[in-house]
């Protein structure tokens, strides 16, 4: 055989930027750029965005897959997944940093009324609209990985009453913790500012519906930084006309892009971003990957290893 390949796979990112952060940290490694593949024995790693299905498991000799972003619902939702292949999603690279601004500007946005001051501007209308201390409104976060607790914690820092909800339970501090089906009504119900953050599985595929949505405080705003697959558009749209919700910034969707005809690009309450809460800067995520391969080799776990039975 040849030399020890890796195996790049996506429509999004620059090969070109991954062959050279490659080779210079790890020179052994020939790199490889689907569909040109060569021999498949000797390709060792994958790093991946997207990829056919079935093509993981024809790798006999692959030691380990490396996700290009934080989601890997694309990658495990293929049905011949070689679950026994480690694999790793990026939970670094400055994503965490990018995602909580995001979130805290949705925010804000909306707790500083900053959508109807802008109505304001257009009429050439001076008018101060009450404050509302932050303390008084309450934030609820659903999903407390990596992302969503750094988010809960930032925003209870800036005073807000933060509520959280994940599958398991969590301890932030200054924030009010709830896990489990069992407690998801109550949270829901509390949430006049809901952030979702959750990883796309099978459970919570679909989640953002009108029974969802139904069950915030009216008027309630969302701020939707998840997956694509969380949300049924059509229930959000009738949400927003019937004023069970308030308003909307969404950044993923279930079909990228976004299609051009679609309502929500002139939805007057809707905020409309193209997948860019979190992206890679500069050379980070190469670096950071690099360095979970160079791990990896050395024997060492890197982080953010997925499990596959649930999906994150």
């Amino acid at each position: 055989m040849g030399r020890p390949a890796i195996l790049f796979s996506s429509h999004l990112d620059d090969p070109a930027l991954w062959k050279t952060a490659i080779a210079r940290a790890i020179p052994e490694l020939d790199f490889r750029i689907w569909p040109d593949a060569g021999n498949l024995d000797e390709i060792e790693y994958a790093l991946v965005w997207t990829i056919p299905d079935g093509i993981l498991t024809r790798l006999r000799n692959l030691h380990a897959i490396f996700s290009l972003g934080a989601g890997v619902d694309q990658i495990l939702r293929d049905p011949l997944f070689p679950k026994q292949i480690p694999l790793f999603r990026l939970v670094d690279a400055g994503l965490r940093e990018q995602m909580t601004q995001y979130a805290v500007y949705g925010v804000l946005h909306w707790h500083r009324r900053m959508g109807t001051y802008r109505e304001q501007q257009a009429r050439h209308e001076w008018k101060m609209l009450p404050a509302v201390h932050p303390s008084e409104c309450t934030v609820g976060v659903m999903g407390l990985g990596v992302f969503g607790s750094d988010i809960a914690a930032k925003l209870a820092l800036l005073g807000f009453r933060v509520l959280g909800w994940s599958r398991t339970k969590k301890e932030i501090t200054g924030v009010e913790c709830h896990a489990g089906n069992a407690r998801l009504a109550q949270f829901l119900s509390q949430s006049e500012i809901f952030i979702n953050v959750l990883p796309l599985t099978d459970e919570t595929r679909g989640v953002l519906n009108a029974s969802l949505f139904s069950q915030l405080p009216r008027g309630s705003a969302l701020v939707h930084l998840g997956r694509g697959g969380h949300l049924n558009t059509a229930d959000l749209l009738s949400a927003l006309e019937s004023g069970s919700l308030g308003w909307a910034m969404l950044d993923v969707f279930p079909k990228e892009p976004l299609d051009a005809r679609s309502p929500l690009w002139d939805h007057p309450r809707v905020f409309v971003t193209p997948h860019i809460a979190a992206q890679a800067v500069g050379s980070s995520a190469e670096d950071h990957i690099v360095a979970k391969i160079q791990d990896f080799r050395r024997g060492v776990q890197p982080a953010g290893r997925v499990d596959p039975s649930i999906g994150y």
